[in-house]
């Protein structure tokens, strides 16, 4: 299978349906149909049924699809089947925040390091961590093997940190940063910024 001939959007609503199915499996269901599954996550069962085959065929008409079958898979399709080191770049308000979040682990992700440019910051606890010292993030990085970041800093500074991170090996990027990156082909950003999703919500307002 060729990940980059799967359009991004259906890669998109995986982790969808890889959440569904897991509280499903921990209300105690063994089975379930594209319907049902569609009623949970709010897609239609056709799109659920196109989805899930452009990986393989995973259910067998008339008696859908077993759950821990179907996590399985998607799991591995998803290669959350594993635990993925990150690194979280920004020690604000929302890197506490995200520090402090439960809900990394048992979804296949493990904070590792902190890392910030405030002198005051570096050397203090958010939790378990202790926040490191931004001037020596691309050794550590690179020491540590990590492909994978969060990035909290500030506008301005983001590109500046992501180049570094690249520098650094990192080929996946979490942008909290209200900017788009420039970034080489061979790396993904996700960009979160809340205000861009309330504005896409106020025109149904």
């Amino acid at each position: 299978m060729n990940a980059e001939k799967i359009p991004d959007i259906i890669i998109g609503r995986l982790p969808v349906y890889l959440r569904a199915l897991q509280r499903m499996a921990d209300s105690g269901l063994k089975t379930t149909s594209s319907q049902e599954l569609g009623e949970h996550v709010g897609i239609s069962a056709a799109q659920i049924r196109k989805d899930i085959s452009q990986f393989g065929e995973f259910g067998k008409q008339g008696t859908g699809y077993s759950i821990q079958f179907l996590l399985d898979k998607l799991r591995g399709i998803l290669k959350v089947d594993r635990i993925w080191d990150v690194v979280l770049i920004g020690a604000g308000d929302m890197g506490h925040a995200l520090a402090n979040y439960q809900g990394f682990t048992n979804r296949g992700f493990r904070i590792v390091s902190i890392f910030d440019n405030d002198k005051e910051k570096v050397g203090t606890m958010i939790g378990e961590y202790k926040i490191e010292d931004a001037d020596q993030m691309v050794e550590k990085i690179k020491t540590m093997g990590v492909k994978m970041a969060m990035l909290t800093v500030p506008a301005p500074a983001a590109q500046n940190v992501a180049d570094k991170l690249i520098q650094a090996g990192v080929r996946a990027i979490l942008n909290y940063a209200p900017i788009s990156l420039n970034v080489p082909n061979n790396v993904k950003v996700q960009y979160i910024d809340p205000a861009t999703h309330l504005q896409r919500m106020t025109y149904y307002l």
